[in-house]
């Protein structure tokens, strides 16, 4: 049976781990660096950095930052934020990453995905999707959600998925940061109608809506930030709970489930 995946997710700017809600109010969360060894001792399954503001900033994604986390973690560690080529990329696995996650390069030149997972390998490519409902239509955005473009989140997916992206992770701009719950729905759809995995993003709040997105979307992971980094519940007990409600999961480190 395939486990389901807990990734924590760490936003980083200006060298530190943030969280807002709805992409907008940010506030400190803490040590992207010691945050990463803690997710990684608990037993998360995987871990993923985005460089929040790079793309903004025309730069590449803070490559010293990014060695630092890779020392510290033993799990697959997925990187995004500024990459534009191969180079960008090569860079960053040889910095340490596992794989990148690209998002806003993606939708202005979508060959970026056919010229990467050709280099690398499609396991190696998350394309990253911000998308918010606007009259019944999820609509996407880039530049960390600041510009909405004329795409929308399931067609872009299915380009994106037989450009040669390895998996898709949504982020419901709408749930971000709201602790109301995973957009149930939208992820339902998209895991209908892609063979790849979606990693399911945005509104987090309790254990029961990773239940939630799991059973009911079929998910093959969910991410979340702000209820990791600020204690609301950690991973081993969560996944304690996914597992005594049905869910394979991988052991915690700390929890002997």
């Amino acid at each position: 049976m395939v486990t389901k995946r807990i990734i924590p997710c760490l936003d980083v700017k200006d060298g530190r781990t943030v969280k807002g809600t709805r992409f907008v109010a940010l506030r400190d969360a803490g040590d992207p660096v010691a945050l990463a060894k803690q997710y990684a001792a608990q037993g998360a399954d995987e871990l993923v950095f985005l460089d929040i503001s790079a793309t903004e900033e025309r730069r590449k994604t803070l490559l010293s930052l990014v060695e630092k986390v890779a020392r510290e973690v033993n799990i697959p560690f997925t990187v995004g934020g500024g990459i534009v080529s191969t180079q960008d990329v090569r860079e960053l696995l040889e910095a340490g990453a596992d794989k990148i996650s690209i998002n806003s390069a993606a939708v202005k030149n979508p060959e970026l995905i056919n010229e990467l997972s050709q280099a690398f390998g499609s396991q190696c490519i998350v394309v990253a999707i911000d998308a918010r409902k606007i009259l019944n239509d999820w609509v996407v955005h880039i530049q960390g959600g600041k510009i909405p473009v004329n795409r929308k989140l399931f067609s872009w997916s299915l380009e994106a998925q037989e450009r040669g992206a390895g998996e898709i992770l949504f982020t419901s701009m709408d749930h971000d940061g709201t602790k109301s719950g995973f957009a149930i729905d939208a992820l339902e759809k998209l895991n209908r109608l892609l063979t790849i995995p979606v990693i399911a993003s945005g509104g987090a709040g309790h254990p029961e809506d990773f239940l939630r997105v799991f059973r009911l979307a079929g998910s093959d992971a969910a991410l979340a930030a702000s209820l990791f980094h600020f204690g609301v519940v950690s991973i081993p007990d969560l996944k304690l709970f996914l597992k005594n409600n049905g869910i394979p999961v991988r052991p915690a480190q700390n929890n002997s489930i």
